[in-house]
């Protein structure tokens, strides 16, 4: 079997001769049937953008003078708790919090940690408060320039398999699966994974995807620290690290669930084609991909199956906004629903825009147009067609990281 190595291929790279393509240049040449050789590709890089639940932040910086309190025991930014710790910081005025990205604000459960940190990292000010362990309250005003380090590990990240989901029962049903609770009697269905440009689905099995490699993780430079939780052979996910503070508020943000906020991120992985069977794994497309369909109320509840291709191809991945058609509802739905608060005040913010659809989907006057597709089912004896009302990925922002890496790999800002 034809191999290469690593050194060679980064001396391809200096030379300037490398051939690297972002998977989703690689699958429009598959689909074409114009799919470059083993010989004349080197690297792919691959992206995921998705609602993470694992992820956490680990934050250091200064709230008061040294001797004003003794430590902290509870930390509220912007109302999301933060536990203090690990370490205790005693008498210095400064403190150690680990914020997961699923903590919900006191105030507000659709603000949670994913929204937090993307006001953050845009430079917005977040307030404090401490109760200290000798009964003091501190309150205070951060920016991310007052965070002295902070880092992001993500528990379980860039998953291969997921499950889509809709519901057969007659009440509406709250997940952390469907932006809003979903509606009874197979009305819609939301689904997760970026399909063939997933770098799992890639590198089946993690032939270059290891430990120690480095990623891109929300725009920032980040390491694979190993298997994620719950990851098995089956099932893989990834468990990775980088620097908050170095990373693009337009790679990750906030999510509003059925069961409050969740946070989303966008991860891009190189895959050096060192054999030819790394390079069969790339082949893969989205109509290769299986993708079950559960019932709500539980991934132990299949009902069907369908595959990626059914939920991206020929779909749009951003809704056109058409202001003559909006009736600027006294209370606007979209403006309650959307999952990244996109729209508001009769604006859409394209960057804060995930493409999940639900705008479309749910605006009563049909202002905002966006194809996001439906599927034929099997459920329980019966065909159905159900559409396709919420993403939980998007793959627009995991092509832009993709690109980004790419272009970082070409101009050797980024080492394979």
């Amino acid at each position: 079997m034809t191999t290469r190595t690593i050194s060679q291929i980064n001396q391809k790279i200096e030379n300037g001769e490398a051939n690297i393509y972002t998977a989703e240049e690689f699958k429009k040449l598959i689909k074409n049937d114009d799919a470059p050789s083993f010989e004349e590709v080197d690297v792919v890089t691959c992206g995921t953008c998705g609602v993470m639940s694992g992820t956490a932040a680990i934050l250091n910086f200064i709230v008061s003078g040294p001797g004003e309190f003794i430590r902290a025991n509870e930390v509220y930014l912007n109302g999301v708790p933060a536990y203090a710790g690990p370490c205790p910081n005693e008498w210095l005025g400064s403190v150690d919090v680990i914020l997961h990205g699923t903590a919900h604000s006191i105030h507000d459960e659709n603000y949670g940690g994913g929204f937090l940190l993307k006001d953050l990292l845009e430079g917005k000010p977040i307030d404090v408060r401490v109760e200290s362990a000798d009964d003091k309250t501190i309150e205070n005003t951060i920016t991310i320039d007052d965070i002295t380090r902070g880092q992001i590990i993500g528990a379980r990240m860039a998953f291969k398999n997921y499950t889509a989901f809709t519901n057969p029962n007659t009440e509406a049903i709250p997940s952390i699966f469907a932006a809003t609770p979903l509606e009874g009697n197979l009305s819609g269905l939301t689904f997760s994974g970026c399909g063939d440009l997933n770098p799992l689905q890639n590198d089946i099995p993690h032939n270059v995807i290891k430990e120690g490699k480095r990623v891109l993780i929300n725009g920032a430079e980040g390491y694979i620290l190993g298997d994620g939780t719950r990851s098995s052979p089956e099932k893989p996910n990834l468990m990775l690290t980088g620097d908050l503070t170095k990373m693009d508020p337009y790679y990750l943000g906030g999510f509003k669930t059925g069961q409050g906020g969740e946070i989303y991120d966008t991860v891009a992985i190189p895959i050096p084609v060192l054999s030819e069977e790394i390079y069969n794994n790339l082949l893969i497309k989205d109509e290769d991909i299986n993708l079950p369909v559960a019932d709500i109320k539980g991934r132990h509840l299949p009902l069907d199956e369908t595959n990626y291709r059914k939920m991206w191809d020929g779909n749009d991945l951003r809704p056109q906004y058409d202001r003559a058609k909006c009736s600027k509802c006294e209370s606007c739905f979209v403006e309650e629903i959307c999952p990244t608060n996109a729209f508001a005040k009769n604006n859409l913010n394209l960057a804060h825009c995930f493409g999940c659809g639900m705008c479309a989907n749910f605006c009563r006057h049909d202002a905002f147009n966006m194809k996001t597709g439906d599927v034929d089912l099997t459920i329980n004896g019966s065909e159905v067609n159900i559409p396709i009302i919420c993403r939980q990925s998007d793959r627009l922002r995991g092509n832009k990281l993709s690109l980004k890496l790419k272009k970082m790999i070409e101009d050797r800002e980024f080492e394979l």
